[in-house]
């Protein structure tokens, strides 16, 4: 890949932009990104904690709003898009922020030139597989609610940007990302944020990556999803969800007829239909 080194810094990129920067990921990578940049350009609808110093800006932006994406990417080298809603709403909800906002990022990567972007994805993109089955990135999507349906299609934008117009994506599907396992589900689909760091890194640095799919999963004991045709990257993800079983296998299990029981999305599968 290309990068622009900073010749002050020697660090790979002289500004990223990191979208979704007040978001409980984006916090993390805020700052872990800055091993990486001279410059971090934050940037989110919500309100955001001020730059740190000359190493960060703090810029507020709608990803609606195409213009203000367009000035928003200006001078960047590399965008790391968490940007949007990260729960299951309503169509209406996802479309400005996760349809037509990862849209805009696209469009505005295209026009300023730029030829790496990490993307936020998840594993709802294929969460109607059962527990059971493993998926690894060439498995047929099964989006399993409105959320997943946008990630997929973000997926489908990376894929046709790079082809036509040689941007270069590397699509996050990420499990669940918190400082530990909050369910008996997240012991498969935990991401620590060490993992979570380190992952980033190397969607950042891998070389011709042209448009890799990853599932951003730590080595837990039982996983679901296999990364071969992500290896790539060099993603070793080092933490493990094991030490919290003992504690989780305390929770109550979920019914048997429970989406949390049986299918990899879990509750996502079954939130909605809204406004009914």
């Amino acid at each position: 890949m290309t990068t622009l080194a900073s010749p002050t810094s020697g660090k790979p990129f002289n500004r990223l932009l990191l979208t979704g920067a007040a978001g409980g990921l984006g916090q993390i990578l805020r700052e872990a990104l800055q091993a990486h940049a001279t410059v971090v350009r934050a940037s989110d609808i919500s309100a955001m904690a001020p730059a740190a110093g000359d190493h960060e800006e703090v810029i507020s932006c709608n990803l609606a709003d195409k213009d203000g994406v367009l000035a928003l990417a200006q001078g960047v080298d590399a965008i790391v898009h968490l940007g949007g809603i990260s729960t299951e709403r309503a169509f209406e909800d996802i479309l400005d922020a996760n349809i037509r906002g990862t849209f805009h990022v696209y469009e505005a990567a295209r026009k300023h030139g730029i030829k790496r972007v990490v993307f936020a994805s998840s594993n709802h993109v294929t969460g109607f597989y059962p527990q059971d089955e493993t998926v690894d990135a060439q498995s047929v999507r099964r989006p399993d609610c409105y959320y997943g349906l946008s990630k997929s299609y973000g997926e489908d934008l990376a894929t046709f940007y790079f082809h036509r117009y040689g941007i270069e994506t590397v699509s996050l599907r990420i499990g669940s990302s918190f400082p530990e396992p909050r369910n008996l589900r997240m012991l498969s689909t935990w991401l620590s944020y060490a993992d979570l760091a380190h992952l980033v890194e190397r969607a950042l640095l891998a070389d011709n990556v042209g448009h890799t799919v990853v599932y951003g999963v730590s080595a837990n004991r039982e996983l679901w999803w296999d990364n071969r045709f992500a290896a790539h990257l060099g993603f070793n993800p080092q933490d493990s969800s094991e030490r919290f079983r003992e504690k989780l296998a305390q929770q109550p299990k979920p019914a048997a007829d429970d989406a949390s029981a049986h299918l990899q999305g879990g509750a996502f599968t079954a939130a909605g239909p809204f406004g009914d």
